[in-house]
């Protein structure tokens, strides 16, 4: 070999990590675009400087598509705009007292929407804390006991939670609660199954917690091979079936358990506000009812007023974790900080109106939610680049930026729906250069988690 032939060999691989980024991922594109898994997927991908917000590679970027989870970027940067990052919601307790017998009344709840009330995801927002809050209270009541019946507040609706496009799997399972004036413990419930050594044989409904749900729900669950995970489904009650688990879990599993979505918030804590009363020598025994209205209307003593954190430290959880719950609640509240009714349609249009203010045009958001969980919201990926860009220049970007996930050592939102898996997020390269890129895979074959992969080696050229 020649001394020249020599010098392009020894030069090559310094040639080829000088090639524009834009041409790597071109070529990545294409052998995922190759991919069979992806025959008859639709792909839209972009790129940004993140200092100067310029194009670097765009692939069908202005397609909208279904954006599962990705989509919470949008509605939490929105939040910290709108209601700003010190935000807290107040949720406060009182006791109404009817003249006799001493001690007999009601409690009366002014709910916000706040989604952390009775989470254990806080220390101030755990049950036992609020309960022993209010307990606190009650000595200073004539009689010194109560009732432990609650009601909302005059003019509190929670009647209508769901959005609309979510689908019937989800609306039973955890992540499928609905977002209420009043929340409790993030509208969740547990249910534990045991399974045994036989696959197809029938999973055993140990418990719920709380316990007095178990009455409530059916268990059709069968055994399925080891490693297999929750393929569990919870079904709300729908004309005379009552509510039901079906689906699969592993064998040989003795306290396998799942997360369902609690309808009626305020059955349940007033159910377990009880309980801890009880327990406490607080409640009246054999309490006479309620009237549904004293002749002095709602007057009541208040008992605790409870802040919820900043909307800074909701948003770490709603984005870590991709609570569902906490995207709607935002939602709502965005639209009550406007003026406007309470309700996810209200929302959706703040939502929409601040993007246009901020440079992306209403097309390119066609949504009905705040999560991202109803398959029918679609978003191009240019859109979740340009609010990324919008965000990095907020003086509260750190703590935006902190509360994203780290998958594929690179910090961003993941989603996945069926037949949608997206990633959004921001990548500092080993070059000094920062992107916010944003992928949104649809209509995929086969394993979400094998397309993960082969998208995190497409992603892995910006490192």
């Amino acid at each position: 070999m020649n001394v020249t032939g020599l010098l392009c060999l020894l030069g090559l691989p310094a040639l080829l990590s000088a090639q524009p980024i834009s041409e790597k991922l071109s070529r990545a594109m294409a052998r995922l675009e190759a991919d069979s898994q992806l025959q008859h997927a639709l792909i839209g991908f972009s790129v940004a400087d993140a200092t100067t917000g310029l194009p670097v590679y765009r692939h069908a970027a202005a397609a909208g598509l279904a954006p599962a989870s990705t989509q919470k970027i949008l509605t939490s940067i929105a939040a910290y705009e709108i209601l700003g990052k010190d935000y807290r919601y107040t949720t406060e307790i009182g006791y109404s007292q009817q003249p006799q017998p001493p001690g007999n009344g009601y409690f009366v709840i002014h709910p916000s929407f706040d989604p952390s009330f009775g989470s254990a995801r806080f220390s101030s927002t755990r049950p036992e804390n609020i309960f022993r809050e209010i307990a606190a209270g009650i000595p200073r009541l004539p009689g010194g006991k109560v009732n432990a019946q609650c009601r909302l507040a005059p003019g509190t609706d929670n009647a209508v939670t769901l959005p609309d496009g979510w689908v019937w799997e989800d609306i039973g399972n955890y992540y499928g609660a609905g977002a209420q004036p009043f929340n409790w413990q993030e509208n969740q419930y547990d249910v534990v199954l045991a399974s045994g050594p036989a696959i197809g044989s029938p999973v055993r409904l140990v418990a719920t917690r709380p316990a007095f749900l178990q009455q409530q729900l059916s268990c059709l669950v069968t055994a399925a091979e080891k490693g297999s995970g929750d393929n569990s489904i919870v079904y709300i009650p729908y004309g005379p079936e009552g509510a039901a688990i079906r689906g699969t879990i592993p064998v040989n599993e003795p306290a396998f358990t799942v997360g369902a979505a609690v309808t009626d918030p305020l059955t349940v804590f007033s159910g377990e506000l009880s309980r801890y009363l009880d327990a406490a020598g607080l409640l009246r025994e054999n309490p006479a009812p309620a009237n549904d209205r004293e002749e002095t209307g709602y007057a009541y003593t208040v008992l605790y007023r409870h802040e919820s954190p900043p909307l800074d430290s909701l948003t770490y959880w709603f984005l870590q974790k991709s609570i569902n719950l906490y995207g709607e609640a935002l939602l709502k509240t965005m639209a009550l900080k406007k003026a406007l009714p309470t309700t996810t349609a209200s929302g959706v249009n703040v939502l929409r109106d601040f993007w246009s203010g901020h440079g992306i045009e209403p097309s390119a958001l066609h949504i009905i939610d705040g999560s991202g969980l109803s398959p029918q919201n679609r978003v191009t990926a240019d859109a979740l680049v340009k609010a990324l860009l919008y965000a990095s220049g907020r003086p509260w970007f750190a703590s935006f930026y902190a509360a994203l996930p780290l998958y594929n050592n690179m910090k961003m939102k993941s989603g996945s729906i069926g037949g949608a898996r997206a990633f959004t997020g921001y990548q500092r390269a080993a070059s000094g250069k920062s992107y916010c890129f944003s992928i949104i895979v649809n209509n995929f074959d086969g394993s979400a988690a094998t397309l993960r992969n082969k998208i995190f080696a497409l992603l892995d050229n910006l490192k």
